[in-house]
């Protein structure tokens, strides 16, 4: 499978359209936030690994607001993009910005799939498919301890000076 149309890998600009910084971070920089995580958030976001379906924390999550990388907290789905694709993971149909994403193909497993990463720390975030619905076609197939949620009206993360502080 070739990568979804909308969903190329960004281009080196330091800046997303939305304000954020998106610049590659620095192994040392990855592993001091790594420090923060549980065993099983630095087995998926660092090791690519895949938690187990239908055991996710935000599987079923239906509050308003936005899903960041639970790494660097750069802002990368909407609520109103999820939906129920009965796969046992949380599936969006879009990111907030396609530029915060980092598409690169995956043939592990003796598949040929398109993964999905954050393209700011490159932490693993699931696996995109062209099975979705509209208005995409696609389906963001995301790890529950690859995010962190953010409720409208609460403040998202803010780990580095440079991102803009904005309310979800």
């Amino acid at each position: 499978m070739s990568q979804p149309a909308g969903t190329e890998t960004a281009s080196a600009a330091a800046t997303s359209a939305s304000g954020y910084d998106i610049r590659p971070l620095a192994s040392a920089q990855v592993a001091e936030l790594a420090r923060s995580l549980s065993a099983e958030e630095r087995r998926v976001l660092l090791e690519h690994g895949t938690e187990r379906p239908f055991c996710g924390l935000l599987l079923d999550n239906k509050a308003d607001g936005i899903y960041s990388c639970r790494l660097c907290g750069l802002p990368l789905f909407r609520s109103g993009a999820k939906f129920e694709s009965g796969t046992g993971w949380p599936s969006f149909t879009q990111p907030v910005h396609p530029d915060h994403i980092a598409c690169v193909e995956d043939r592990s497993y003796g598949m040929r799939r398109v993964e999905i990463r954050c393209k700011r720390c490159a932490g693993h975030l699931g696996h995109v498919f062209e099975d979705g619905p509209p208005p995409s076609g696609l389906r963001y197939c995301l790890n529950s301890v690859s995010l962190e949620f953010t409720p409208v009206g609460q403040d998202l993360p803010r780990r580095f000076t440079g991102d803009p502080p904005r309310p979800a």
